[in-house]
């Protein structure tokens, strides 16, 4: 089995744990698994610390073999940046197989697997796949035209075309299609893959169990003045749109609200969304943290705040739901009213949606909150019952791996 995919374990965030996940349950069971990714950077868009830089390299991690192809990180996003991260990846990672394929690291194999995004880990299981006459799929878990188009990066307008020009081709000759998200359907069907191609392959929770009692926590971060602790956390990036959690963090200071909004994470907005809310107090930075950390802080909080850009709509499934839902507290989503997110937000009966792009009614649902105990209480023990049911690993886990195995078949 050969999976490319330009994110992988250490990353906390995001695609790279999903991706490790898949990759470890496959030799838990035997399976004889080669992953072609990427350095380390993800969500601060730098290279993490202690990585080696050496063009290409070859470890085993949890059974599975693990190439890394050296590649261009941009530590501010456009088009132009983000075609050359793309390109070095593309360019390095079949330099990295044909390498591995030469030292005797890396066997035929029966299936490949291409996790988009990014577009170039589409772009080589394909191409891969054809010139070995072999059985190639894809796991969307990301729309990378689409992301062009509605995520605000700079110059991503005019290259929209292109890139689903090019994400579909990635599509033409795939055995099947996985979709973490049912509302990316349309989408490849218009690009023309077969309906009966498509699968369902939602992410599933990744439990963490908090490493700090949740007073601890609150002591910890200084969160004891009795104020509504409201939790952004994750990749602070163009989509989320995180200018407007600030917004109403200045909104709430001008009108003297008991609220303070936290923003934990880092990305490649995180230093403009320093400088513009430097002067709040109602608003509080943290860096990225460890995974028990990071569940101990989402347990700690009294709300969960989902944010995205009013265009977003289709392009992608935030992967930090799934930790939200578990996580047992209250949502409230400003999110485009039918945009995926929101969908998913209704389904799972766990939180309260607002208008993108409006601060007041995100101070609105948030004195609901406070002022309605029991709704807030309701909200928070929906999300771990949905997760439960729809979102457990062992569920997620089986559908990825039948997935691979229908590619192999």
């Amino acid at each position: 089995m050969l999976i490319i995919g330009i994110n992988y374990r250490p990353e906390l965030t995001s695609v790279g744990p999903y991706t490790a996940g898949i990759a470890e349950a496959l030799a838990r069971r035997g399976d004889r698994v080669t992953v072609l990714t990427g350095l380390p950077h993800y969500p601060a868009w730098q290279i993490a610390a202690g990585t080696s830089r050496t063009l290409f390299s070859s470890t085993e991690v949890n059974g599975v073999r693990v190439l890394r192809a050296a590649h261009y990180v941009p530590s501010r996003q456009s088009a132009l940046r983000r075609g050359a991260y793309e390109g070095t990846f593309l360019v390095a990672g079949a330099a990295a197989l044909l390498q591995a394929a030469v030292l005797g690291e890396l066997e035929r194999p029966d299936a490949i697997l291409g996790i988009v995004p990014s577009l170039s880990g589409g772009v080589l299981a394909r191409a891969i796949g054809t010139g070995l006459h072999g059985r190639y799929g894809l796991l969307f878990q990301d729309l990378v035209g689409r992301a062009a188009a509605q995520s605000g990066i700079p110059g991503g307008g005019p290259v929209a075309r292109t890139t689903s020009r090019l994400e579909a081709w990635t599509t033409g000759r795939a055995t099947v299609v996985g979709v973490v998200s049912e509302a990316f359907r349309p989408t490849l069907i218009e690009m023309g893959v077969a309906p009966n191609r498509i699968r369902s392959v939602p992410n599933w929770v990744r439990l963490a169990e908090p490493t700090v009692s949740r007073d601890e926590t609150r002591r910890r971060f200084g969160w004891t003045d009795g104020r509504q602790v409201v939790l952004h956390a994750g990749n602070m990036g163009h989509k989320q749109g995180l200018e407007q959690v600030i917004a109403a963090a200045r909104l709430a200071a001008e009108r003297g609200e008991p609220v303070r909004f936290v923003l934990a994470g880092g990305g490649n907005q995180a230093e403009a969304l320093h400088a513009l809310g430097a002067d709040l107090p109602t608003l509080d930075f943290l860096g990225v943290q460890p995974d028990g950390l990071h569940a101990s802080l989402l347990a700690a909080a009294d709300v969960l705040v989902l944010s995205e850009r009013p265009t977003q709509l289709d392009m992608s499934l935030p992967s930090k739901l799934t930790s939200y839902f578990a996580a047992g507290r209250p949502i409230v989503a400003a999110v485009p009213s039918d945009g995926a997110s929101a969908r998913e937000i209704e389904r799972s009966g766990a939180g309260l949606l607002v208008p993108a792009g409006e601060p007041v009614s995100m101070l609105g649902a948030l004195n609901r909150l406070r002022s309605e105990p029991v709704l807030a209480a309701e909200l928070a023990a929906a999300g771990p019952a949905y997760a439960a049911v729809h979102l457990s690993a062992a569920a997620g886990l089986a559908r990825a791996v039948a997935l691979v195995d229908e590619i192999a078949a």
